[in-house]
């Protein structure tokens, strides 16, 4: 059986002393930067699952403001309260908003209605999920309720 560890006051003063340190030492300075959307874009090569095909694409990252501002137009109120999400609406205007270059040249409205689901599937893999952290596109009414009340 181990012996009981003996504490002589004089450890028991260190450990006191260790502790008031750490507690008077001076805190790391807050940098807002480490927070910010980098103005560079990101390139990002995309593959397209049933093909194998893949190309690059310059993107830049939504902030977290200009996301809300998608979401909150592709949500629609009705008469009693209830809410729909128009992902299509919401997927469309992030890419369009996000690809800055890709082979085919600008990312519009036009292009966006013309591809087939393989390559509309891999472009949706570079736009932020909707709602919370999972890839769900479906509406909870807590984040109804959170759009609603700002």
């Amino acid at each position: 059986m181990a012996r009981p560890r003996k504490v002589t006051a004089q450890a028991g003063m260190d450990e006191l002393k260790t502790v008031e340190e750490n507690l008077k030492a001076p805190k790391k300075e807050f940098n807002f930067s480490n927070y910010q959307i980098a103005a560079a874009p990101e390139s990002k090569t995309v593959v397209i699952e049933e093909t194998g095909d893949e190309f690059e694409v310059k993107i830049k990252k939504l902030s977290w403001s200009r996301r809300n501002q998608i979401l909150s137009r592709s949500l629609k109120w009705g008469d009693g309260g209830q809410t729909s999400f128009d992902g299509d609406a919401y997927v469309r205007s992030c890419l369009k908003e996000m690809i800055i270059e890709a082979p085919w040249g600008n990312t519009s409205e036009s292009f966006l209605l013309s591809i087939d689901e393989r390559l509309g599937n891999a472009l949706e893999g570079i736009v932020p999920a909707a709602f919370g952290g999972g890839d769900s596109d479906e509406v909870t009414m807590e984040d109804s309720e959170n759009l609603k009340n700002g």
